[in-house]
């Protein structure tokens, strides 16, 4: 730490929290924290205030780290036809057949033969989250970057 930014600090010696590992040697008391004689790798990771009984963030230890998720929720698509019908296209008050989209850049299409997609829809649906297998693992009870789980501490003397 420079001596320039708090002059009672000038003696001290900082460590990044890079996993670096250090010496007992040097650093006795910090190897009573850290016996593996490593710091904990933080970088690029949010810092989370530990929960320490508080039940924000229950089941967490001190420095353990936490992945991504996204709280699960879902959004609403609305589907009917509109007064605005093309030439072609089926007939105010025809069920134009079961609507679905293909995975082709959502061109909506019918089931039904014979019968064409009106030329003017609305879409109500509703689909969660969790439903989709391939994010299903970073799906959980809140939004959340990738943090560990550090403890605030204030230096009395």
């Amino acid at each position: 730490m420079p001596d320039t930014v708090i002059d009672s600090w000038s003696s001290m010696v900082f460590l990044k929290f890079n996993g670096a590992k250090f010496s007992a040697t040097d650093y006795p008391v910090l190897a009573k924290v850290f016996p593996a004689l490593a710091l904990p790798d933080a970088r690029g990771d949010f810092i989370r205030i530990w929960d320490d009984g508080r039940g924000i963030d229950v089941g967490r230890t001190l420095l353990s780290g936490q992945s991504h998720t996204i709280m699960d929720h879902a959004h609403n698509m609305e589907l009917w036809t509109g007064d605005g019908l093309a030439a072609g296209s089926a007939r105010e008050g025809v069920n134009p057949g079961i609507l679905a989209t293909y995975g082709d850049g959502g061109i909506v299409k019918t089931d039904e033969p014979g019968l064409k997609v009106p030329s003017s829809l609305r879409a109500l649906s509703s689909r969660s989250v969790k439903r989709y297998g391939e994010i299903s693992g970073h799906v959980g009870t809140e939004t959340r970057p990738r943090n560990i789980a550090f403890n605030f501490l204030v230096r009395a003397k």
